[in-house]
């Protein structure tokens, strides 16, 4: 009976041959390692390598700009005047020829009281100052002719006197009785009504004289120094009117509780359409000053809470720079505190510190069709 190879050696064979020759033309990899200067280095050495590097950064250098700036102060509008007219003397009120809303000049009548017994003490004293007078010429021309002492002219003269002032002081409690407008503007409440007893010092009517008309509002201490009298402004109106005016008034002391200043701004009301007690907001025009507009995006905090940016050096070292945000809209934030022209880092600043070495890549615009 002959020898017989089974098919399973055969195949078995020509694996093991052909591992053999694989493996006597290829490359050996023993522990990670690599005899081909093209292989792939072990990740303990790619990592090595990775944190030798410095970090990339994107950078772009932002130059400043001269930016014209506005201070905003927010307040109300004011009349120029309020006077509460009030009554000098006591009566009845017999007429009143004005009401609310009724523009009226100085010296228009605004109340006009019950005379009474005013007019007869008035028509009494005339009459005594009248005989006071008679009296003083008589002693006077029998003094001339040696007829009467000096005491009884001198008697005679002070009586006349008194008589005069009484005549005055009569006349004064008279004129009294029409209570008139001390200045021109319009006839606002409180008022009197008609008939109603006033009495020393009640209010008879209220003038407003709203030409000019002030608005008036606070200025933080930090702001305080960029203005002064005589800057112009433009005023805003919640009920939609925008006038021009001009800083006339600046407190010389800060509100204790809120350290702010008070402002007043004075704005030209000839037709009177402007209203007292309006809210409005003033924007004033500083002068021009270098700024950097930078994205929001590029800002950040240091540990202090501090904003500012990250910048980058000729060398490469990163340096925090604290800004102020002055003003800010949809082209960017505009900041001061920085050098004329200084490299911005706008992409990693969140991953990097102060005095740490990078590699600074240059922003690039993007393309424009």
């Amino acid at each position: 009976m002959g020898f017989k190879i089974k098919g399973s050696w055969v195949a078995a064979v020509v694996i093991t041959a052909s591992i053999a020759g694989w493996m006597s033309t290829g490359d050996v990899v023993v522990g990670g390692q690599a005899n081909s200067p093209d292989a792939v280095p072990p990740p303990a050495q790619r990592t090595a390598a990775t944190e030798a590097e410095p970090f990339r950064v994107q950078v772009k250098t932002v130059s400043a700009e001269s930016r014209q700036t506005d201070l905003k102060m927010r307040g109300r509008t004011e009349a120029d005047a309020r006077v509460p007219v009030r009554a000098e003397t006591s009566g009845r009120v017999a007429e009143r020829p004005v009401e609310a809303g009724n523009e009226v000049k100085a010296g228009d009548v605004l109340c006009q009281l019950d005379r009474g017994a005013r007019e007869a003490q008035l028509l009494k004293a005339e009459a005594e100052a009248a005989k006071a007078k008679l009296e003083f010429e008589a002693a006077t021309k029998l003094r001339e002719r040696q007829f009467e002492s000096a005491t009884r002219v001198a008697a005679t003269k002070a009586s006349l006197d008194a008589a005069t002032a009484t005549v005055a002081e009569a006349q004064l409690e008279l004129d009294r009785t029409t209570v008139k407008a001390p200045v021109s503007g319009t006839v606002e409440d409180p008022m009197t009504d008609q008939g109603a007893m006033l009495a020393v010092g009640d209010v008879c009517a209220t003038i407003i004289d709203v030409d000019p008309i002030t608005v008036t509002g606070q200025i933080s201490e930090r702001d305080i120094g960029k203005v002064s009298n005589g800057m112009k402004a433009h005023v805003s109106l919640v009920t939609g009117e925008e006038v021009d005016g001009e800083i006339t008034f600046i407190s010389r002391a800060a509100d204790p509780a809120t350290r702010t200043f008070t402002v007043e701004i004075q704005v030209p009301n000839p037709d009177g359409k402007l209203h007292d007690g309006v809210t409005a907001l003033a924007s004033i025009p500083l002068e021009p000053v270098r700024l950097h507009r930078l994205s929001p995006a590029v800002l950040t905090l240091a540990d202090s809470g501090t904003v500012g940016v990250q910048t980058v050096s000729d060398k490469g070292t990163v340096a925090f720079e604290p800004v102020t945000i002055v003003d800010q809209g949809p082209e960017g934030v505009w900041v001061k505190g920085l050098p004329e022209t200084i490299t911005v880092i706008v992409v990693g600043q969140d991953y990097v510190v102060d005095g740490e070495t990078v590699t600074p890549v240059e922003d690039q615009p993007e393309a424009r069709s």
